[in-house]
């Protein structure tokens, strides 16, 4: 699972209420490979009802831009059925807010199975942007469970991982 939320808290200011806002997203990941298939690249594994926010609908909405999601290559265990990727997804906060994380597989690898190859670890990184020069980021990592308040200009970027092989590779 790669659970990704933000948004503000509402507020009350002297009898004045600011409304608040949240948005929640799961992000996909490698599936592992079994005894007659590949893995699937990308996907929701185990679990249901759910999708993704189309990147139009996200930036439309959400004081948010998303700069990649994409494919993480080669993140899937090598076998004689290789597990899928994982994804990369990196969204970049054009205003102040609460982001939180809770994702799996950020210390542990997914098994392989069968003499297969362990699909790669996640990584959760926190860009915090320094100043106003393009390139001026400290890069955080925030581990599997985290809740960051973010600042204009910081990114968040979540890379899923990969799903395990099964089979040792021919």
């Amino acid at each position: 699972m790669n659970n990704l939320t933000f948004g503000v808290p509402a507020t009350e200011d002297g009898g004045s209420r600011q409304e608040g806002w949240g948005y929640y997203e799961t992000i996909a990941g490698g599936h592992g490979a079994g005894p007659t298939w590949r893995g699937q690249s990308g996907v929701h594994t185990h679990m249901t009802n759910t999708r993704i926010t189309d990147p139009e609908i996200l930036e439309r909405r959400y004081p948010v831009i998303l700069h990649q999601f994409s494919l993480r290559e080669s993140t899937g265990g090598a076998g004689r059925f290789a597990g899928g990727d994982g994804c990369l997804r990196d969204i970049e906060f054009l205003e102040a807010m609460s982001v939180s994380l809770l994702t799996e597989r950020r210390v542990f690898s997914p098994p392989g199975l069968a003499g297969g190859s362990h699909g790669a670890r996640g990584v959760n990184l926190w860009r915090r942007k320094l100043s106003d020069a393009d390139d001026d980021f400290r890069e955080l990592n925030l581990g599997s469970k985290n809740t960051v308040f973010v600042s204009p200009g910081d990114h968040i970027v979540v890379m899923t991982p990969g799903g395990g092989g099964y089979g040792r590779p021919q």
